[in-house]
């Protein structure tokens, strides 16, 4: 399991000091990133050498607590699924000890010309050693 820390800004919320609701997922984008930056892998670069994306597909998100101003949230994010052109993951966002959303994700690997694309195979090798540690 992936975590990475996210403070709440102004520009976060809505006019009640709520944060927005789609800010959440842009939340779970950052740390998918950042766990894949963490297994060695640029989305730039698998852009660049692998002509390859991703795109979410489906979201089924759970909204719990809300987050406000200057909370520091840990999103959590565990690859549930990795096979063929398909990613299953399982976000969880916390403040504290409270689950404030939680959320089923799932992304297409696909071509820049938007054409089902096979999960690269280093890619695979490293989630599933990651995942045997």
């Amino acid at each position: 399991m992936f975590s990475l820390d996210v403070r709440i800004y102004y520009e976060d919320t809505d006019a009640g000091g709520v944060v927005y609701h789609a800010n959440y997922l842009r939340y779970m984008e950052r740390a998918r990133t950042e766990a894949l930056r963490d297994l060695g892998f640029e989305q730039s670069d698998l852009v660049k050498d692998e002509d390859m994306v991703f795109a979410l597909t489906r979201t089924d998100i759970r909204y719990r607590r809300p987050a406000r101003l200057d909370d520091l949230l840990q999103v959590r994010s565990e690859l549930l699924e990795a096979k063929g052109a398909k990613m299953v993951f399982k976000h969880m966002i916390y403040c504290g000890e409270t689950l404030l959303v939680e959320a089923d994700i799932t992304l297409a690997c696909i071509s820049t010309q938007g054409r089902p694309k096979r999960i690269p195979a280093a890619v695979l090798t490293r989630i599933e050693q990651e995942q045997n540690l």
